[in-house]
């Protein structure tokens, strides 16, 4: 079975407010694939592998039964930012920094608002989604460290591995490479250049649960677990990898089911006391897109299966 999914965001996110993609039922249940439509056909084909993994075979064992997890402010107002911490429940909170038509001064502004609903304990990191040059990047980190009261990380300040690489020589900010490492050819470029402390590990774009375990083994570096804003069907196999991780990975970043308006589902995957349980969902209640919508996924699925050479019918069978 093939449904083409469309739920409204609460705010917009990486530039969108509506989330869309594909579901896939095949013998093991739900899988998803969906792409953000700004990526071409080539880089889609591990977002399909992961879909198929997701809906033909087992999850991983996992090594516990819930996996901690951080909320997600988006480049809102400090009040909404201070509310949805309050909301959330977690110790661990990612704040979105850089965004276009904003200035260092909005972020400092937030993520002070963070920390004051936060407390002075839990943790913060920011994510710059690769949108600074060094130099700012070094400012800008210098200036939020201070602001937070000290950052957990900053995830992509810089575009590349040798910027990366750059800032983390001047900064005391321990760097997380996420872009570098899903849209990377060489994702062990990263950890060649000594360009990160920790690593981001998103299901769908690296190619599905075992083939992140398998990248795990090889970067040897901290791992956090993070959702390509997925519905809760792709965050269930994000959790799944979360709780298949050896020893004790960072809180992930699995609670972004709470900035969708709906979801496929009528148990979504949303935290309580700030962790998410490891189970499998069905996509019993979905939103389904446009006529104009499901006609352009239908067709992206066809070309990126046929360029991946998976036969859906066969695997779904």
């Amino acid at each position: 079975m093939i449904a083409v999914y469309s739920v409204p965001l609460r705010e917009r996110f990486r530039g969108i407010t509506v989330r869309d993609g594909v579901l896939l039922r095949g013998p093991a249940g739900w899988g998803e694939f969906s792409p953000f439509w700004d990526y071409d056909d080539a880089t889609c084909v591990p977002w399909l592998r992961a879909a198929v993994e997701m809906a033909t075979a087992p999850y991983t064992a996992p090594v516990r039964g819930e996996v901690a997890v951080n909320a997600t402010v988006p480049a809102v107002a400090p009040e909404r930012a201070a509310a949805i911490v309050a909301a959330s429940g977690c110790g661990t909170v990612k704040v979105k920094v850089a965004e276009p038509g904003q200035s260092l001064a909005d972020d400092l502004d937030r993520v002070a608002a963070v920390r004051a609903a936060l407390g002075p304990h839990g943790s913060i990191r920011v994510d710059a989604n690769g949108a600074w040059p060094v130099e700012d990047a070094v400012a800008a980190l210098t200036a939020l460290d201070r602001a937070a009261g000290g950052l957990e990380y900053a995830e992509q300040p810089c575009r590349s591995v040798e910027e990366l690489a750059a800032v983390r020589r001047r900064v005391r900010v321990p760097i997380a490479a996420d872009e570098s490492i899903r849209r990377a050819s060489d994702p062990l470029a990263v950890v060649r250049a000594h360009a990160a402390d920790v690593i981001v590990m998103k299901v769908q774009p690296l190619g599905g649960v075992r083939a992140c375990l398998e990248l795990a083994e090889e970067v040897a570096l901290p791992i956090t677990v993070s959702s390509a804003l997925d519905s809760s069907v792709g965050l269930a196999a994000g959790v799944a990898l979360a709780a298949a991780l050896p020893g004790t990975p960072n809180a992930s970043g699995l609670a972004t089911g709470t900035l969708l308006a709906g979801d496929v589902t009528r148990a979504p995957l949303v935290p309580a006391d700030g962790a998410l349980p490891v189970r499998r969902v069905d996509a019993d209640a979905i939103p389904l897109a446009s006529a104009e919508v499901d006609a352009r996924w239908r067709a992206r699925l066809g070309r990126v299966a046929a360029l991946a050479g998976i036969d859906l019918n066969q695997a779904l069978s």
